[in-house]
């Protein structure tokens, strides 16, 4: 049987529970999601990282660390962050005569940005973040918004291109978000299925063209729980068009596809019909996800979490779903390949202090 460990899953507290520990056992579970809840101060969380690695060496450790109202960690010498629309208004500044703005101080703090972030998470253990967002900023979305970084694709490309710089100069892959794009639409998917429906010639000559530009830097993609019924009946992170006609084969990505949180409202209906996690975690695999992502199901008695494991265990004895072991090389890849510098030792780094500088 072909190794492949597509479920990403979270834990409830700040320290690792004995029924923790059996799921990241599990040979199906690949990565930890970490949240809020999870985070106490630097030294709890480079416990929490370690027992997480102790279980297994390979688990990808996982965040949402944005920037911005999207940042998990605030305190305890972490730096907050500004929302990524700050980048593109600083871009907007340019030719304007202010010192220390324009396009190449945006592009600048960009990578900046994306090092801190880095620098500073792998210093407590964590591997990987979810970001940059690729959405473009059309102005009615609320769950996009500020994470945003503009309305033009090509700043977005340029400015996003430049965080993940950051990002891999301190030794952290990334994930571009939310493919192929979320900023149009106004419904939230967490708590709405979102239709966009506008043509594909439209998407791709817009929300979609940072995903083509970028493809060569990207090293992971998250598509989104929206619906584009123009291309597909199904939300794009369920659809084998999206992902393997468009985004694999026409845009010409090779790296790692996510899905965005099962537990989301966008993601509980697939062909009009309401589906378990389970569910919905095999169509994500049979559309081309290579890994599945389950978060805030471990609170209380974590049922929902042992039922995801199950079901894709059975699915996979029934042969409907077959792992990979090209998207377990793809789950792999996105572990960090250096030593991270540790938090005392970073605070006296000079590219560090140096990004920190350069932070609008």
């Amino acid at each position: 049987m072909t190794e492949h460990s597509p479920l990403i899953l979270d834990v409830a507290g700040t320290a690792l529970s004995a029924d923790d520990r059996r799921r990241l056992a599990h040979p199906l579970t690949g990565g930890v999601v970490l949240f809020t809840r999870n985070w106490h101060s630097r030294a709890q969380l480079l416990e929490l990282t370690s027992a997480i690695k102790a279980v297994r060496e390979d688990l990808l450790i996982c965040v949402d660390h944005e920037g911005g109202r999207v940042q998990r960690f605030r305190t305890d010498g972490f730096t907050q962050l500004p929302p990524m629309r700050a980048l593109g208004a600083l871009w907007m500044q340019d030719g304007k005569g202010c010192p220390g703005s324009g396009a190449m101080a945006a592009t600048n703090a960009a990578t900046a940005a994306g090092y801190v972030l880095a620098s500073e998470l792998r210093a407590c253990g964590v591997d990987f973040s979810f970001t940059p967002v690729l959405d473009l900023d059309w102005g009615g979305s609320s769950v996009i918004g500020d994470r945003a970084f503009h309305a033009d694709p090509r700043v977005v490309a340029l400015l996003a291109k430049s965080l993940a710089h950051g990002l891999l100069q301190a030794g952290m892959a990334h994930c571009g978000k939310h493919f192929p794009g979320h900023g149009f639409v106004r419904a939230d998917s967490h708590t709405d299925i979102p239709v966009d429906r506008r043509s594909l010639k439209a998407i791709l000559q817009d929300d979609a063209a940072p995903y083509a530009w970028l493809r060569g830097t990207l090293t992971a993609v998250m598509p989104a729980h929206v619906v584009y019924p123009k291309v597909d009946g199904r939300p794009a992170g369920f659809s084998r068009k999206w992902l393997q006609d468009i985004l694999r084969t026409r845009l010409g990505f090779d790296g790692a596809i996510v899905s965005d949180d099962l537990s989301m409202e966008g993601a509980r209906r697939i062909d009009g019909q309401l589906a378990s996690h389970t569910e919905a975690a095999v169509a994500a695999l049979q559309a081309g996800c290579d890994l599945v992502l389950l978060c805030n199901q471990s609170l209380g008695d974590g049922r929902a979490v042992d039922a995801m494991l199950d079901g894709l265990a059975h699915a996979q004895a029934l042969g409907r779903w077959q792992p990979s072991p090209e998207s377990e090389n793809r789950r792999q890849a996105l572990l960090p390949q250096t030593l991270p510098l540790a938090w005392d030792d970073l605070m006296f780094h000079s590219a560090y202090l140096q990004a920190l500088e350069l932070l609008p």
